[in-house]
């Protein structure tokens, strides 16, 4: 026997020809690409969804940036009337305090008299 026919295995029972390496190589390919094909789909369906959840977010996140900007206009509009508060506050404690201070005497001489 011939040590190079030991390599050729071609007439083997049982080993694909090379037409049929070929086709079932060519199916294998096929298989990769339709699963890639698929993977492709999924992966372009989750990118719009996160898209679209991205949209939401900024949507939500404006909405929540304009009500913050409303309340801290309000804010500011409670704290100008707590400040203007405590400035009549003390005007009118310091009013009530020369009154006090009026009516002590009187009551002071009042007292001596009665004593």
């Amino acid at each position: 026997m011939d040590p190079l026919d030991i390599e050729d295995a071609s007439d083997w029972l049982g080993c694909p020809t090379e037409l049929e390496t070929i086709r079932h190589y060519a199916r294998m390919l096929e298989n990769e690409v339709q699963e890639l094909n698929l993977q492709l789909r999924n992966a372009r369906g989750n990118i719009f969804g996160l898209v679209q959840m991205h949209t939401e977010a900024s949507a939500q996140r404006d909405e929540a940036m304009r009500n913050l900007r409303e309340r801290a206009g309000e804010l500011v509009a409670v704290r100008k009337q707590l400040y203007d508060l405590g400035i009549s506050s003390r005007g009118y404690k310091r009013e009530a305090d020369r009154l006090r201070e009026m009516l002590e005497p009187k009551v002071s001489v009042r007292r001596a008299e009665e004593n």
